[in-house]
């Protein structure tokens, strides 16, 4: 058996990958075919962590339209990140995945508050831990919540699952045919260039706390057990 490259991993998928191409809700098709490659790599002995966004059922875009106060439109946001969290639970759990999931505002009904070494413990056991509810704060992302929760559990890696994108580019691929692909960055060139990767304070909360992220194509077949394996795919952005 080959042995993966990375012992314990975050996995950042955002709302819209959960949407497919529908742009909005939950695709159970996309949902239930990323429950089965999230299947493969656990096989492997990867231990997952998972943080999931909720922009495929609540964009603070739209509370500024609003006129909602931002802090008030960030909380619906971690609200959302919950639905999508028990949703992947469920497809996870269909495969015969176990699977925690972890909330930062507590609603002890459906899932367990965040308590750091009781996550650790169920990756140990060989659980897939979701955190949902962000950071449990307005004004932080989830990229954020990658960034914090990967330090936190001492993650190897944080595995960046991007829709229809490859990589690190140096202009929007989609709109600027001269775009060129980065395959090597640190977090300091991703602030001073201002890419649109993820938010300066998870760039810099990674940087500080020295962890990797790769950034992929989740709409490619295989793709997160290739990252696992440690194929070099996508950008790959150095702690320091």
């Amino acid at each position: 058996m080959i042995e993966p490259k990375y012992k314990r991993i975050v996995l950042k998928l955002s709302g819209e990958a959960l949407a497919g191409n529908t742009g909005f809700g939950i695709a159970p098709p996309t949902i239930k075919e990323i429950s089965k490659e999230i299947k493969e790599v656990k096989e492997l002995g990867v231990e997952i962590a998972i943080v999931v966004g909720g922009g495929n059922i609540w964009r603070g875009q739209v509370g500024s339209e609003m006129g909602m106060e931002r802090a008030q439109a960030d909380y619906m946001g971690m609200l959302a990140t919950v639905m999508n969290a028990l949703a992947l639970q469920d497809c996870l759990e269909n495969e015969g995945v176990p699977t925690r999931v972890q909330t930062s505002i507590e609603m002890r009904q459906i899932a367990e508050p965040y308590i750091r070494r009781k996550a650790v413990r169920h990756l140990e056991k060989g659980r897939v831990v979701i955190f949902a509810g962000g950071t449990g704060n307005p004004y932080f992302s989830t990229d954020t919540t990658s960034a914090l929760r990967a330090a936190e559990i001492d993650a190897d890696v944080i595995l960046m699952a991007k829709n229809n994108v490859d990589g690190i580019y140096s202009a929007d691929p989609k709109l600027d045919k001269n775009a060129t692909k980065f395959e090597e960055l640190t977090h300091l060139e991703i602030i001073n260039k201002g890419l649109l990767v993820m938010d300066t304070t998870a760039s810099s909360l990674s940087m500080d706390n020295n962890i990797p992220l790769v950034v992929f194509n989740l709409n490619e077949t295989g793709n997160i057990k290739r990252v696992a394996l440690g194929e070099t795919i996508g950008t790959t952005v150095r702690g320091k």
